[in-house]
């Protein structure tokens, strides 16, 4: 199998892993969620790149079309939040190759990528829930808050609560297998 073909399946992998861990009910509240896919999807990000990563993004983004998780008003807005939020949570990739070179130095600073890349993917991914937030969910504001504040709010505690998630999970397998976040085909 070529390498491109590992990448891509390794991806297609990945985004139905994500998958799988978004049927894990964490919500908290009312419009608050913990998002357990961002962990493999990081973690692949990290691992092969920021375009491997899109791709693996905007794969798991459509596997909600596929098993009936969409939750649809209108279709400028499933655009953004199934197709553009997912994609754009493989932006953690832009931290891959600093991490990488960091990894083959034995650096103790891999750490550092790893939080920046987690960081990264899930503002670039909340960024586009926020924007549909308030252009189609803000109708639905609750607590008498503006559309713009409530989505703020709701996308805000979300992407820290994911954030967090995911930076804790990541770090603890950098503690334990930095290998994961090396491809052994290059």
């Amino acid at each position: 199998m070529s390498k491109r073909s590992r990448i891509i399946l390794e991806g297609t992998i990945v985004a139905a892993l994500s998958m799988a861990l978004s049927f894990i009910p964490l919500n908290i509240g009312t419009g608050f969620s913990v998002s357990l896919g961002m962990i493999p999807l990081t973690l692949y990000a990290l691992r092969r790149g920021t375009v491997p990563g899109i791709y693996a993004g905007l794969v798991w983004g459509l596997l909600h079309f596929l098993m009936g998780q969409v939750y649809f008003l209108t279709v400028s807005q499933v655009i953004i939040e199934y197709i553009f939020a997912f994609a754009a949570a493989g932006f953690s990739g832009l931290f891959s190759k600093k991490l990488q070179a960091t990894l083959k130095t034995n650096s103790s600073n891999a750490w550092r990528y790893v939080v920046s890349g987690t960081f990264v993917g899930v503002l670039a991914r909340y960024i586009f829930h926020f924007i549909a937030g308030f252009i189609f969910w803000g109708k639905y504001a609750i607590w008498g808050l503006s559309p713009v504040t409530y989505s703020l709010v709701a996308n805000g505690i979300s992407g820290l609560l994911t954030g967090v998630v995911t930076m804790v999970i990541l770090l603890l397998i950098l503690n334990k297998n930095k290998s994961l976040f090396m491809p052994q085909d290059n």
